[in-house]
């Protein structure tokens, strides 16, 4: 029987993880269907009962749900908990283990594109279930200062308290100063209405700026061009970091890594 699986999110007809886990499941001859599931905003906890009674062997979770996929899990990973959500569900007999691929799936996309991470300067904006799940990894991969800002300042700088670590700091977007970063990352999900968060020209004042948008379009983003704008001189959307949690969240399933590299370029030709 075929192994079925999804993504849950709202609003989810723009996702490309069903292709790219289609591509996935053909490169490495696995027997599943993957599927897009737009679940309702108040219906989170009631359609995982049932994409279980389903015999669902696995989902990835995006934008709004990261936060209830967390608490929904019998058990999450290290990584999970400390990202305080969750994108990956694996089934067991009675539920759901819950595990975070985001952070992954950046780092590698961002080594693609810049580099050695190590003592770079980086601007997150947004403090949601997106950013939760990177933090970690990116201070493993030794950035020098990680800053968090948010519309809700209070959320951010209680994401930043979570690191517990002395590079990180949490603010509102008023307060960031308005001075050079080697990163800055939106992790808003505003680019999917086409709205910004508020952008000060000096954070990608930086000759080696890139402007990292965590969303993803055929286009570039409203983000990426306002950056742009501002002077940045790469821009980059999320399709990279798809691919690499993607990759993360099919090898936690399936028990084999896929190759990602062919796959994005070819998905680039496709969105273009």
């Amino acid at each position: 029987m075929t192994d079925q699986y999804a993504v849950l999110g709202n609003p989810i007809s723009h996702s490309k993880s069903p292709l790219i886990h289609k591509l996935f499941s053909e490169q490495t001859g696995q027997d599943m269907t993957y599927t897009a599931i737009c679940v309702p905003l108040d219906g989170f906890l009631l359609s995982l009962a049932d994409l279980h009674a389903q015999g669902f062997k696995g989902m990835n979770v995006t934008v709004p749900f990261k936060f209830e996929a967390f608490a929904a899990c019998e058990q999450v990973s290290e990584r999970a908990q400390l990202a305080g959500a969750v994108n990956t569900l694996i089934r067991t007999d009675t539920g759901w283990t819950g595990d975070n691929t985001d952070g992954a799936g950046l780092v590698a996309d961002l080594i693609r594109l810049v580099g050695d991470l190590a003592g770079k300067r980086v601007l997150m904006l947004g403090a949601g279930g997106a950013a939760s799940g990177v933090v970690k990894p990116l201070l493993d991969a030794k950035v020098d200062q990680l800053t968090i800002a948010n519309r809700t300042p209070e959320k951010a700088a209680e994401l930043a308290q979570r690191a517990q670590h002395l590079r990180v700091n949490g603010c509102g977007y008023d307060v960031v100063p308005n001075q050079p970063y080697d990163i800055v990352i939106n992790a808003t999900a505003a680019s999917l209405a086409g709205d910004l968060p508020p952008l000060k020209a000096g954070w990608f004042a930086d000759s080696h700026c890139l402007a990292y948008d965590m969303m993803y379009s055929k286009e570039p983003t409203v983000f990426m061009q306002a950056a742009q704008g501002f002077g940045a001189q790469q821009t980059a959307d999320g399709l990279g970091m798809l691919v690499e949690q993607a990759a993360e969240a099919f090898y936690l399933w399936r028990g084999i890594k896929p190759e990602t590299t062919e796959l994005l370029i070819h998905l680039k030709k496709t969105l273009g």
